[in-house]
């Protein structure tokens, strides 16, 4: 499906205001996580013997951790707000735009499922293999107590992860690349490296991984223009990683490389 016709953006504009959106969610993790996967790679302890925690607890008291759980989810949606008012136009509301909408929930959930299905079989093959090599950190995916809200507040986190990441590096990151004229492949490539980009604090086997999920996703969304489908099926990926690694039991954690 061809991409409908744009209003004109003036290029410094659009370039300003991709560098400002980043800037303010993935970019800037991005330029953490590489700041971050230096400092692992020049650390004392082996990279295979470091760990990162997803989902930390935030405070020792539980309503408390439940507050700050819930801040975190909410701020970090703000991008998400900002860069869908930045693609509204008039007459034409920016959700429906990059297929944010609920218009197909059928073939929305079918095609979430297969792209679920199709990431993360081999994502989990192959953080076994980064973990074997050396190149991937143990990433626990939840080290919240347990609480009554610990599980709603993963599947939230979930929902957050799939949302930024979509809507941002997806939906938003390629509608403007290709309104300042950048081809296909770089349009994709900028998409997928951002992606790889901003996992580097897993360690590189997790980048690399990302690199890959991001050519599938981009090139999904430039070829549909929906971004419903990689919400559902990015909200699976997590809501499977982050519950299992809470409610999984130890000796299937550690058998699967993590403690």
């Amino acid at each position: 499906m061809e991409p409908a016709p744009h209003a004109p953006v003036r290029p410094w504009r659009a370039r300003a205001e991709v560098w400002i959106v980043l800037g303010l969610s993935l970019g800037q993790s991005a330029v953490y996580a590489l700041v971050n996967i230096v400092a692992r790679l020049t650390a004392a302890t082996p990279l295979r013997d470091q760990a990162t925690a997803l989902n930390p607890s935030r405070s020792p008291r539980p309503y408390l951790d439940l507050v700050y759980q819930l801040l975190s989810v909410g701020f970090a949606l703000v991008p998400v707000a900002l860069a869908l008012l930045l693609l509204s136009e008039p007459g034409r509301r920016a959700t429906s735009r990059i297929g944010l909408t609920l218009a197909r929930p059928g073939r929305d959930l079918a095609v979430g499922v297969g792209l679920t299905a199709l990431i993360g079989v081999p994502g989990l093959g192959l953080y076994a293999l980064g973990r074997a090599l050396g190149i991937t950190v143990e990433v626990q995916a939840a080290t919240l107590d347990q609480y009554w809200w610990t599980v709603p507040v993963l599947v939230l986190a979930a929902l957050k992860n799939a949302l930024l990441e979509e809507v941002v590096a997806a939906g938003y990151l390629v509608e403007r690349l290709e309104e300042m004229g950048w081809r296909p492949a770089a349009v994709v490539a900028a998409s997928a490296l951002l992606r790889g980009a901003y996992h580097l604090y897993q360690g590189i086997g997790p980048g690399l991984a990302n690199v890959a999920m991001g050519v599938v996703f981009a090139e999904y969304y430039r070829r549909r223009r929906r971004t419903m489908p990689l919400v559902v099926a990015h909200t699976l990926l997590d809501v499977v990683a982050f519950v299992g690694y809470a409610l999984l039991p130890a000796s299937i954690l550690a058998s699967l490389g993590v403690t």
